[in-house]
């Protein structure tokens, strides 16, 4: 009887592996966003994976649609506790900062970076396992702040240097604010009825503001005459909006004034705000946000202003490589080590832990099957890891205690040198090969 093939596993859809040829990508745009928060004062805070159900049903909003359909919501098969992968980060920020009192000594400013979860349709941009970078300021109450995260947003893109990425901005005011409008906007819309779809009259009786965000092609007209929330804003709602405004031209930031921008979760309020792009097909918006003053207090804590805004990885990313940003791949290592096993390889281990040590990248050849290679198989590899230099240690090397330095970049001169000064080679030929 034939062995029955096993058959091969893949990942979830929509779930997506990081292979090391686009590791470097991240790693370089995570370097950039830890030296933008820095530049800026904000302090990084990690909160878990997997937090209650509870977290999101009362920090996003019941009737959103995320939480409606898109959460990874299961019950905790011990306690039968009902947990929810995280959709998206500022509703746990918010839920560590009331649990940790971290407002106790004044307002803070946080950032925080990792993996969310939606289950969405897989498609270019939109992923069920996707990544937000983050930022929250709370605490603060004045349109200054407002305009600061926005600031540092434009400063990111311009260092990565993204094209064809643009600033809208609205105001959502105050909840009676949005009360009046909700009340015009459901009187207009049970009036042209007709013309929405399924899931817009079903939202007339939920979220009807979630409707301007709709992105049928076929209700562009009627939403288009909708009753704006602008004009439904009192005077201190007006006087944020004008100072944020005005600060943005301060700072020389463009931005257009959209009034259908409501963004998709129930906590905002007077500013939201998105980057949107069109070189990403449908998923135009890269980063979003904006003020959410009623959060701290919905979530349980005492009341604070506060707001935020967040990113996605992959867009960015991919926005990255369409702009012509992505840096060049950079060496895995400065050094690589050839050796033909036995006490050369004891030797040739010694001399890259040193290597090592004085924090010179290296790599030691080991061979895959465990058997010696020629030392032409080796300097193959030698010269596809990027390195600067290879320093080979053979059994006539060894036997005279030296290693061989090999330019690996220049005119391929080597030399020997003995192995106790070859820390001090190795040193002098990288600052040489930089100058």
């Amino acid at each position: 009887m034939s062995e029955q093939k096993i058959q091969k596993l893949a990942g979830v859809r929509g779930m997506n592996d990081v292979l090391p040829t686009d590791a470097k990508q991240w790693l370089y745009l995570e370097k950039i966003l830890h030296d933008l928060t820095r530049a800026y004062g904000y302090e990084f805070i990690k909160t878990p994976i997997v937090e209650a159900t509870e977290v999101f049903q009362r920090g996003i909003g019941v009737v959103t649609d995320i939480v409606e359909k898109e959460m990874y919501s299961f019950e905790d098969r011990l306690n039968g506790e009902q947990l929810t992968l995280r959709p998206e980060g500022t509703a746990a920020v918010v839920r560590a900062v009331i649990e940790h009192n971290l407002l106790y000594d004044g307002p803070k400013r946080l950032c925080y970076m990792g993996p969310m979860f939606r289950h969405e349709r897989p498609q270019r941009g939109r992923y069920r396992q996707f990544h937000q970078f983050g930022v929250e300021a709370l605490g603060f109450s004045g349109p200054d702040i407002d305009v600061e995260i926005i600031v540092m947003g434009q400063r990111l893109w311009d260092e990565l240097g993204l094209r064809g990425v643009h600033l809208e901005i609205n105001s959502l005011g105050q909840a009676v604010e949005r009360a009046a409008h909700r009340e015009a906007l459901v009187s207009y819309f049970t009036a042209n009825a007709a013309a929405l779809d399924e899931d817009s009259q079903r939202r007339l009786l939920t979220n009807p503001l979630r409707i301007l965000d709709s992105k049928n092609s076929a209700m562009q007209e009627v939403i288009e005459k909708a009753p704006r929330l602008l004009d439904f804003l009192g005077a201190e709602s007006l006087q944020h909006f004008t100072a944020v405004q005005a600060l943005l031209k301060t700072h020389n930031i463009p931005c257009k004034i959209n009034p259908r921008l409501v963004r998709g979760l129930d906590y905002y309020n007077l500013t939201v705000f998105e980057w949107v792009t069109t070189e990403l097909g449908a998923q135009g918006t890269i980063a979003g946000g904006g003020r959410y003053d009623p959060l701290v207090e919905r979530m349980g804590g005492k009341a604070a202003p506060a707001c935020g805004w967040a990113m996605g990885i992959e867009r960015v990313l991919e926005l990255m490589a369409i702009s012509g940003s992505v840096p060049e791949a950079e060496s895995v290592c400065d050094i690589y080590i050839l050796h033909q096993g036995g006490e050369t390889l004891t030797a040739a281990f010694i001399a890259a832990e040193q290597l090592r040590s004085a924090g010179i990248d290296t790599i030691l050849f080991c061979a895959p099957d465990g058997q010696t290679a020629s030392f032409k198989s080796q300097m193959k590899k030698a010269d596809a890891s990027g390195a600067a230099f290879a320093v080979i240690i053979g059994p006539d090397e060894l036997a005279l205690n030296e290693a061989q330095i090999k330019d690996l970049r220049g005119q391929g001169e080597q030399h020997a040198v003995p192995l106790t000064k070859l820390l001090d080679a190795i040193i002098d030929s990288l600052v040489s090969a930089s100058e």
